[in-house]
């Protein structure tokens, strides 16, 4: 009975991310004090890192501007609807689990500071931690680097530990044109099959982005990149898609209050 158990416990714990390894949770615990500049983000929420696996058997870095306030509630890195469209992206080329998910702040940026961006990239504070945390990231296998949008992109050109990668740059997932976004997707697809291997049990699609969205261009993430207690639901936003009214997301920030979010659950 006992072994049973621990058989249990053990697979159960194998389903979800376990956590950052030493080297990584050193070097989060030294992030930046972002007092100075807090009036750009929503600071009271705290930071958020990574999603994916630690281990060094990334073979794609993914980069993208901040996270989001679905993020905020995973404890994850791309969980809501732009992360499920990255995932879609991944599997496209074949990768179920080798891959890591970064961004440029930790700290989730108001959409009308952007303009500031540029300007904290550069901070030398921020930009050896990130700089840091992006040479932890690459790890012997990984060959190339994707920049999600234009924050993303300027902190990737930032990053001199990138020598020797391919890298890509493509609008953010939650870019407003679709057009652009799926065409420069649909490049940036082809050209990362010829060089990434596909995980076992992954393999590249014949299928790339059409001329519109379709409900397979959208992936769940993985238990296995989610902390332990998240609702199984978190990370699969096919429901919201779905519903009438349809929205993208089942977290938002208040409009009134920037402390506090809005959490809508599946129901039945």
């Amino acid at each position: 009975m006992i072994l049973t158990a621990r058989a249990t416990a053990d697979t159960l714990r194998a389903m979800f991310d376990p956590g950052p390894p030493p080297a990584f949770a050193a070097h989060f615990a030294k992030v930046p004090d972002h007092e100075k500049v807090k009036h750009h983000f929503w600071h009271g929420w705290g930071p958020i890192f990574y999603r994916g696996p630690l281990d060094g058997s990334a073979r794609v870095l993914c980069v993208a501007s901040d996270p989001g306030p679905t993020e905020r509630i995973a404890g994850r890195n791309l969980v809501g609807d732009a992360g499920q469209k990255v995932q879609g992206f991944l599997a496209k080329i074949g990768l179920t689990r080798s891959y890591l998910c970064l961004n440029a702040f930790v700290y989730a940026l108001y959409p009308s500071h952007s303009s500031y961006a540029w300007g904290m990239l550069k901070d030398p504070e921020f930009l050896a931690w990130r700089n840091e945390l992006y040479d932890l990231a690459r790890g012997p296998d990984v060959v190339a680097v994707v920049g999600f949008g234009q924050i993303a992109q300027r902190a990737v050109d930032l990053w001199d530990g990138k020598d020797g990668l391919e890298v890509f740059e493509v609008p953010h997932p939650s870019s407003h044109d679709d057009a652009k976004l799926r065409s420069e997707w649909r490049k940036a697809v082809t050209k990362l099959r010829k060089i990434v291997d596909p995980d076992p049990d992954g393999s590249p699609r014949d299928w790339n982005y059409g001329d519109e969205w379709r409900s397979r261009d959208w992936k769940p993430v993985p238990a296995r990149d989610l902390p332990f207690g998240v609702p199984a639901w978190i990370g699969d936003a096919e429901w919201c898609r779905e519903s009438t009214p349809s929205y993208r997301n089942c977290v938002y920030r208040h409009p009134d209050d920037p402390m506090s979010l809005v959490w809508t659950a599946p129901g039945d």
